[in-house]
């Protein structure tokens, strides 16, 4: 889907709040609410908008602890790798999984109440995920920069 300066437009806005009406929208983008309304559409239906979603603060929901995990599979075949992502679906404590280049196969993010929690992850879970090899982790000490939104500045655009 090629975006125009308007769709552009809108998803700076949502990309800060997405709980923003539509009437707000279209008064911030000096358009009318029905074409707003359609184009927002559009760009859900189209995938360009995935979803929707509340940032709770970790804190507040008992999460004090926050790892990268590098993880090195004992082998980098398509079923080792296949079976690695079905299996890390069902760890609630994995935040996020990046497949990387260089030493690690894998980088989760992981998020749990304390150090202990952690430990009993990687004992009960981490451990046994399929084909896992090594595990190396970094705790995060402090979190200096976390945006959600992307910059659009210079996305090719049609006019």
């Amino acid at each position: 889907m090629s975006l125009d300066k308007i769709d552009l437009e809108i998803l700076k806005h949502l990309q800060h709040d997405g709980n923003m009406t539509n009437v707000a929208l279209a008064k911030k983008i000096n358009i009318s609410p029905p074409p707003t309304l359609e184009r927002v559409k559009k760009l859900e239906n189209n995938g360009v908008i995935r979803k929707y979603v509340a940032l709770v603060e970790p804190s507040s929901v008992g999460v004090g602890l926050h790892t990268f995990v590098e993880v090195k599979l004992l082998k980098h075949s398509r079923e080792s790798v296949s079976s690695f992502f079905d299996a890390i679906k069902s760890v609630d404590e994995i935040m996020e999984c990046h497949h990387v280049t260089g030493d690690a196969d894998f980088l989760l993010k992981i998020a749990v109440k304390d150090i202990s929690a952690f430990e009993d992850l990687v004992l009960h879970k981490l451990t046994a995920l399929p084909h896992v090899g090594n595990l190396k982790t970094m705790v995060v000490l402090s979190t200096v920069k976390n945006e959600t939104a992307y910059n659009l500045e210079g996305v090719k655009n049609e006019e």
